[in-house]
């Protein structure tokens, strides 16, 4: 080997060391969830890494890439045990596994946002809908209402979730409608107003208890 090679051989060897995948995504979660998904550029997260931009490159193409991983590491924290949600049969099972998602993005409350933006397609989310949908399947509903099931369960969530951030701001200020109500002559807010604003978490579960029985009511008149 001449000097030549043996100079770029030794650049090469000298390079940073690779960065586990899933340290690059934990840690670009962590940034999402302190700073916004704003914040998050493959810039600063090497930074943040202690590495640099093209070590991230061997891993994803580019930020979008990036941050479907971010999207589906989020989901690898829902239980989906198929076999303890069937013994729990479908309503419960459903409750179930929507309280978890909901649970899991009051946890992450800066993914569910981007969640608008594109559908959660990696193996953790598959995993997730694959277990709700055979769990409807053999609850008996056909394979049209199961998908349209699943899908409100979803989108019911991540609209709850989506609210998480300012909740606290915006509850303030209905509270404060609420008390000034009777002064502005609103007769049916000043009757209720001493039970609202209603915590998210109970209008979660409520409506998440409506919807069941909705989805019940629909199993029953869907054809044979």
């Amino acid at each position: 080997m001449n000097a030549r090679s043996d100079s770029v051989s030794t650049s090469r060897t000298r390079g940073r060391p690779p960065v586990p995948k899933e340290r690059i995504v934990a840690t670009a979660l962590k940034i999402v969830d302190e700073e916004g998904a704003d914040a998050l550029s493959l810039r600063v997260l090497a930074q943040r890494l202690d590495s640099s931009t093209a070590t991230l490159y061997r891993h994803f193409s580019n930020r979008a890439e990036l941050i479907n991983h971010v999207i589906d590491h989020t989901f690898g924290g829902v239980p989906v045990q198929a076999d303890d949600l069937r013994s729990l049969g479908w309503e419960d099972a459903c409750r179930a596994m929507a309280t978890w998602m909901f649970e899991n993005l009051r946890s992450h409350p800066n993914v569910a946002p981007l969640l608008l933006a594109q559908a959660p397609t990696g193996p953790n989310a598959m995993a997730v809908r694959e277990v709700a949908l055979q769990v409807l399947l053999d609850a008996g509903f056909s394979p049209p209402i199961a998908i349209r099931c699943y899908a409100t369960l979803a989108r019911f969530v991540l609209g709850f979730a989506i609210q998480l951030n300012g909740v606290e701001t915006e509850d303030a200020a209905l509270a404060e409608a609420y008390r000034n109500s009777g002064e502005n002559s609103l007769a049916a807010t000043a009757a209720v107003a001493d039970f609202g604003p209603v915590p998210l978490e109970d209008e979660f579960s409520f409506g998440l208890d409506l919807l069941l029985t909705g989805l019940a009511q629909q199993r029953t008149r869907q054809e044979p």
